[in-house]
C-alpha cells in the first residue's frame, strides 16, 4: 500500500560560512530562524532551520555551515536536488527583483517548464533558488526583514531533482510513496502528493548528460517528505525494506522522527514526521534565539559551544 505522504517537509543543504548564511536567509529572503542547533552527526557544525512562524512542514529550509572543515565545493548534477523553489505571490516578483538588486544579488528571469514566472538566484554558497510566482498560495508567511505579507515567501514551492533516467524513480514515487503525476514537460515530470499546490511538488528531470553530483559546499544534501504519524512512518520503512530498499533505522531528530533512503536515481530522500515540531523545547516567540541541544547532549554544552563559530542574528 502506498504511503500517505503529506507533501514536502524540508530541504537541507551544505553551505559555507555560518554568518553569511544567516545574513542571506534572514536579511535577504526574510525567513524566520526557527531553530539554531547542531548537526547531530557533527556537533562542531551548526544546523540552522528557517521557515514560517512555526517552521511548519513545507516551509522549512535547513543548512549545515561547513566552513573550516575542509569540505570541497560540491558539483551540481544527476542524483541530486539542484534547485529549491520558494513560493511568492506573482504580483510580488517586481518587489523581489528590486530587493535583490539592492542587496547586490544577481538574478535572471525565467519561465518554468510548467508555465510559472520565476526569478532565479544563487545564495553565497552557490545554491540555486527559484522564487516562483504562485497565485492562490494561502499559507500565512513570516514577515521578517521589513518584507510585508503581500510580498513575503509563503514556504517551499517545489524542488527540481536530476536523474539519469526517470522511469525507476517515478515507479517508486508513484507506487509505494504515493506521488501522482500532474504535469509533463520536456524531459521533466511533475509529481505531487497531499495536494498539487506549492509545498506539494517535485519536478523529476531526466538529465543523462549532466555530471554525477558530488555533495559538498553549495549543494542540497537531501529532500524530506512529511508523513503524518510514527506508525505510518514505521509501516513505510517496513515496506521499503521488503522491496529491498536500503533504508536507515528511525532516527530521533528532536523535532521529528526520520528515515533516509536513496531513490533509484541516487537522490537522498528523508521521510519525516510532522510532530513534535519546533516548540517542543522553546516557546513560539523565542524560536531560534538560543542554541538548543538534544537532552542527551546537554552535559557537553560547554565543549560544543566552544567549538562553534560566533554568530549574530536578531
Amino acid at each position: 500500500m502506498s504511503a500517505r505522504l503529506l507533501g514536502l517537509h524540508h530541504v537541507t543543504a551544505t553551505v559555507d560560512e555560518a554568518q553569511a548564511d544567516l545574513d542571506f536567509c534572514l536579511g535577504v529572503l526574510g525567513l524566520r530562524l526557527v531553530k539554531k542547533t547542531v548537526n547531530f552527526d557533527n556537533h562542531g557544525v551548526y544546523h540552522f532551520y528557517y521557515g514560517d512562524e512555526r517552521g511548519l512542514p513545507g516551509t522549512i529550509w535547513t543548512t549545515f555551515p561547513y566552513k573550516g572543515w575542509n569540505v570541497p565545493k560540491g558539483i551540481h548534477g544527476k542524483g541530486q536536488v539542484t534547485v529549491t523553489a520558494f513560493s511568492v505571490p506573482s504580483r510580488s516578483l517586481d518587489f523581489w527583483r528590486s530587493r535583490l538588486l539592492a542587496a547586490g544579488v544577481s538574478f535572471v528571469d525565467l519561465t518554468s517548464g510548467f508555465g510559472e514566472p520565476v526569478v532565479e538566484l544563487n545564495d553565497p554558497s552557490g545554491l540555486r533558488f527559484h522564487l516562483v510566482g504562485s497565485d492562490g498560495d494561502v499559507r500565512t508567511p513570516w514577515t521578517g526583514a521589513g518584507i510585508g505579507p503581500e510580498h513575503a515567501i509563503r514556504g517551499l514551492h517545489s524542488v527540481r531533482m536530476l536523474v539519469r533516467g526517470s522511469a525507476r524513480t517515478l515507479e517508486l514515487m508513484t507506487g509505494m510513496l504515493g506521488w501522482q503525476v500532474v504535469g509533463e514537460a520536456e524531459r521533466a515530470t511533475r509529481v505531487s502528493t497531499g495536494g498539487d499546490g506549492p509545498g506539494h511538488v517535485i519536478d523529476v528531470v531526466q538529465a543523462p548528460e549532466t555530471p554525477v553530483a558530488l555533495n559538498g559546499i553549495g549543494t542540497v544534501h537531501h529532500v524530506a517528505m512529511a508523513i503524518g504519524s510514527d506508525d505510518e512512518q514505521r509501516r513505510l520503512r517496513e515496506e521499503l525494506m521488503t522491496m529491498g530498499v536500503s533504508v536507515t533505522d528511525i532516527r530521533d531528530r528532536q523535532y521529528f522522527q526520520s528515515i533516509y533512503f536513496r531513490e533509484p536515481g541516487g537522490v537522498l530522500f528523508e521521510v519525516a514526521t510532522v510532530s513534535p515540531g519546533f516548540t517542543v523545547d522553546e516557546p513560539l516567540e523565542q524560536l531560534g534565539r538560543s542554541l538548543k541541544l538534544p537532552p542527551w547532549e546537554e552535559a557537553e554544552r560547554p565543549t560544543i559551544e566552544a567549538g562553534l563559530p560566533a554568530v549574530a542574528h536578531a
